[in-house]
């Protein structure tokens, strides 16, 4: 009786001790499959090493040097004060612009594209994405003839006898911000139709269904359901138009200066590496800081979702 009850007594399970940290280090190098991946991957990290990481740490030690070689903030004190904050804020507040009205348009064309059948919504897709393969210079351009004091827009409102025209479309920030908007417009409407075209139409037609108003299927159900690629498309506008050169250089005037255009001055004419240097990993920094927040964002969205579905 005792023998069989010492032989069903359960014996404590042994826990593995850890294996240190060097030692799977090791078995995991002596794996074949890992080292030939390693091999597969060391081409691509070289190239980062070389192209990205190399340049942007030099660039950081440059925007940290004095005229005299010694370490100093004075470029980064530089690029927040007087005429190069204001330029750094006229950057923030175009940026700011071109996103919001990119979303607007580019919501409207989206949802407007992801209702019709595939054909369609292919060919007005087309339309949407092969202007943006011709050359930035040929568009800018082109929008300086349509938006000229005799372009084809003013002409149009003075024949019309609009009051006011022929009006200032260009050399100011309005013209700017169009020409910018049209650049960003088909970054916008691929996020937005990629997801509204995976958009589940079956819940809008079932809240249809129980009583739910246009406007309250839109708020409470659309919205939220799209608001993913909306928050994608104007971080994403937001942190490319940063740092565009050409089109605030060709339609905007001296109040409409751009981060861009400021380090392309100091590097060409004035010679001055060091403030062009800090000016770029400032415009580094925001870059890091929206795709920050778009991670943050995300997180809290996939959050909320959490908490929706388990109540």
């Amino acid at each position: 009786m005792a023998g069989s009850l010492l032989a069903s007594k359960p014996t404590p399970a042994v826990t593995p001790s850890p294996v240190p940290r060097r030692g799977r280090l090791r078995r995991a190098l002596s794996d074949r499959r890992t080292r030939f991946g390693l091999l597969n991957a060391a081409p691509v990290v070289v190239y980062l090493l070389i192209l990205f990481i190399y340049p942007i740490f030099s660039t950081l030690l440059l925007s940290l040097k004095g005229e005299e070689g010694g370490w100093t903030l004075h470029w980064y004190a530089d690029a927040f004060r007087g005429a190069n904050l204001e330029i750094l804020l006229t950057t923030l507040r175009i940026s700011t612009e071109t996103s919001l009205l990119s979303l607007v348009i580019g919501f409207l064309l989206a949802a407007a594209v992801s209702r019709l059948k595939p054909l369609w919504a292919g060919l007005v897709m087309l339309v949407v994405i092969v202007p943006h393969f011709i050359s930035a210079l040929v568009r800018t351009y082109g929008w300086i003839i349509l938006l000229g004091e005799h372009g084809v827009i003013n002409n149009a409102l003075t024949d019309l006898h609009v009051p006011g025209a022929p009006f200032q479309l260009l050399y100011n920030e309005l013209g700017v911000v169009i020409g910018t908007t049209s650049v960003m417009l088909p970054y916008t409407v691929l996020l937005l139709y990629a997801v509204m075209r995976g958009t589940d139409r079956r819940l809008l037609a079932a809240a249809a269904g129980m009583g739910a108003g246009r406007l309250t299927i839109f708020r409470r159900i659309y919205l939220p359901l799209v608001a993913p690629g909306l928050v994608n498309a104007g971080i994403l506008c937001f942190i490319l138009c940063l740092g565009y050169y050409l089109t605030p250089a060709l339609m905007g005037g001296p109040k409409q200066t751009m981060v861009a255009s400021l380090i392309d001055e100091q590097v060409m004419r004035q010679n001055q590496w060091n403030g062009a240097s800090a000016l770029g990993i400032i415009l580094l920094l925001l870059t890091f800081a929206g795709l920050l927040l778009l991670r943050l964002v995300k997180s809290l969205g996939d959050a909320a979702r959490k908490r929706g579905a388990a109540s």
